[in-house]
């Protein structure tokens, strides 16, 4: 690696002082985990990296307004996967960390990191959109609040401006609603997904009122699938309907090949792991669900 400059801020401010909107060679890092393979590979080759690990106020999960709760940016992946608050709240969050990467990449990637670094294969993205999370965004110039859903703008590309930090995650009140997390994967259950599906769904009994239905891995950035949504919006979910839902999701969503299969063989994933999410969030209950 090439000789780079390392600034440790104390707090927010200074931090968004020594990052620079004209400079790409400028990088908050937060884990590293990804940041640094990135460096050691010579993709990437900084003049200044901004190590946000000394800014606690970026730490803290806790109840938010509206019954929702927050999750601050620099929060350890494996401390929100202990968390009873965030278990209580949405318990899917909980399950999908489970099999996300290992323990030892977990004990370091944080929220806010795994959010910025926008790669497409990434677990949590389509769960949180599912649940419709938002991101508070700090720059210069103030806040600004983001959908999730809205945060990415491509492979590996983000809306935040090179002076802009994520600060925390908001996880809206879910009530009654259902959410499931499925990756089918073609090696390790924790290596990168060939295909992961989210789904959020309002249901009484077999009559879904409201449904979400987020892709990720198969596409260039996590993407909701809103016509497969509205075929089942309004109706009864049973087998007919779940395979066409199925097909109305492999036909909507633009898929790619990448290492992990081609856009065909995706193309038959979709279709069968929409239906089977689907079935999964409906056979939820009591504390299973979320």
């Amino acid at each position: 690696m090439t000789p780079f400059e390392l600034a440790e801020p104390r707090s927010l401010r200074e931090a968004l002082e020594l990052l620079d909107p004209d400079d790409a060679s400028v990088r908050p890092i937060a884990g590293g985990t990804a940041l640094m393979l990135m460096m050691k590979a010579g993709v990437f080759q900084p003049a200044r990296l901004v190590s946000l690990r000394g800014i606690e106020a970026l730490t803290a999960i806790g109840p938010a307004g509206e019954g929702a709760l927050k999750i601050g940016a620099m929060t350890p992946l494996s401390i929100v996967e202990q968390s009873e608050a965030v278990r209580a709240h949405a318990p899917v969050i909980t399950r999908t960390l489970l099999t996300l990467s290992n323990v030892r990449v977990r004990n370091v990637a944080t929220v806010g990191g795994h959010l910025a670094h926008a790669d497409p294969h990434m677990d949590l993205p389509p769960v949180l959109m599912a649940l419709g999370a938002h991101v508070t965004v700090a720059g210069r110039a103030g806040e600004r609040t983001i959908p999730v859903g809205e945060l990415f703008a491509g492979y590996f590309e983000t809306v935040l401006a090179r002076d802009e930090l994520i600060t925390e995650l908001l996880v809206p009140a879910q009530g009654s609603r259902r959410a499931t997390y499925l990756k089918c994967t073609t090696r390790a259950v924790h290596d990168w997904p060939a295909l992961g599906v989210a789904v959020s769904l309002d249901a009484d009994g077999d009559s879904v009122r409201d449904v979400s239905i987020v892709i990720s891995a198969a596409t260039e950035k996590p993407t909701r699938l809103p016509s497969a949504e509205k075929v089942l919006r309004g109706g009864s979910l049973n087998d007919a309907r779940l395979h066409e839902i199925g097909e109305a999701a492999a036909e909507e969503a633009e898929l790619i090949s990448d290492g992990q299969g081609s856009a065909a063989y995706k193309k038959q994933l979709v279709r069968v792991y929409v239906a089977r999410a689907l079935r999964a969030a409906l056979a939820q209950d009591g504390e299973a669900r979320h």
